[in-house]
């Protein structure tokens, strides 16, 4: 398999695995969550190592390896992205399998396994028509306080969320114009969002309007903007 055909099935493959430790029925709650992470983690670490030993890996749950930082390629995973959505049995879940090349968001795949779907940077599809007025996807439980105030000034509707990943999509799927968020993430959350939405056209920034870089020392990324062409320069100038 390519990079790309590689990180679709892994993803794919974590997604079932995540879906049959839910589906099992001993677990709930903070348990099912904390499983969850550790079988699909593991998975995903073992079969990277097997299948690509030369490349860096960085996964939200693992020790941090800095030998990553000598690396060109590294990949950045995030087993289960939206824990909490998971383990209440919710959709807007995720798994994150990308690739960065020289820090750059180049190979990535999303699994939404509540949906059965995984979106990939070598499939992708034309976007959906761009609607009058926009749509722009929102943390369910803490909603950033830049995000609610661009909403208004653009008169937007707002559509709660779960994960990173399942916001980051409904760009890609159409559901949604914008994903505004500022209130703090780390390379796991937006490496396979950020390769997945350029690669079908969507705009990927930081909101200062700066590219998303990856494999740093320090992974803390805490904002990112992933939305329609349309609506990048607007949104940009009211963060500015």
């Amino acid at each position: 398999m390519n990079d790309a055909e590689l990180a679709a099935h892994l993803a794919q493959v974590a997604g079932k695995l995540l879906l049959d430790v839910r589906a099992s029925g001993v677990l709930s709650g903070q348990a099912l969550g904390k499983a969850g992470d550790e079988t699909a983690n593991e998975f995903l670490c073992h079969a990277l190592r097997t299948q690509r030993p030369d490349d860096g890996l960085l996964s939200e749950e693992e020790k941090d390896n800095l030998e990553r930082l000598s690396k060109s390629r590294v990949w950045i995973i995030d087993p289960v992205d939206g824990t909490r959505e998971y383990g209440e049995e919710r959709t807007d879940w995720a798994v994150h399998v990308a690739l960065a090349i020289d820090g750059r968001p180049e190979i990535g795949a999303i699994a939404l396994p509540g949906l059965d779907l995984v979106l990939r940077t070598d499939r992708s599809l034309p976007l959906a028509p761009c609607p009058k007025t926009p749509r722009m996807v929102v943390s369910r439980t803490r909603p950033a306080k830049e995000a609610l105030d661009v909403a208004e000034k653009i008169s937007a509707e707002l559509i709660p969320m779960g994960s990173a990943g399942a916001k980051a999509m409904a760009i890609v799927r159409g559901d949604a114009e914008i994903y505004l968020h500022t209130g703090g993430q780390y390379e796991w959350d937006s490496c396979a969002p950020a390769a997945v939405a350029l690669a079908y056209g969507l705009h990927v920034s930081r909101i200062d309007g700066s590219p998303m870089t990856y494999n740093q020392a320090d992974v803390y990324m805490p904002d990112l903007l992933i939305c329609r062409p349309e609506w990048a320069e607007r949104v940009l100038s009211l963060l500015g």
